[in-house]
């Protein structure tokens, strides 16, 4: 019987290459999730709120009302606009409290 055949050196070879997809994909993403988690905690640290999802989500919501409210302002919306830039300050107080 012959244990170095053909098939078992493409088997190997076959193996290998998976290995070495998963180990490149595995670094990638394990980078990148990691540099995410790094810029969320600096962000949060920096803004003295808590680095839950649901934070990052409310400040991302109270930026976006500013910037809407800043939007309607140059469109000419004063009444949109002071609405809106209050109801994102008020937002964001909330959250960094």
């Amino acid at each position: 019987m012959q244990t170095n055949g053909f098939f078992d050196n493409a088997g190997e070879a076959i193996g290998d290459a998976i290995h070495a997809v998963v180990t490149f994909l595995r670094a990638l993403f394990g980078n990148a999730f990691g540099a995410l988690h790094n810029f969320v905690d600096g962000l949060s640290r920096s803004l003295g709120i808590s680095g839950s999802f649901l934070s990052i989500v409310i400040l991302i919501i109270g930026l976006w009302l500013l910037f809407s409210g800043v939007r309607a302002l140059l469109r000419g919306s004063i009444l949109g606009a002071i609405v809106r830039v209050v109801i994102g300050l008020l937002v964001l107080g909330w959250v960094m409290v």
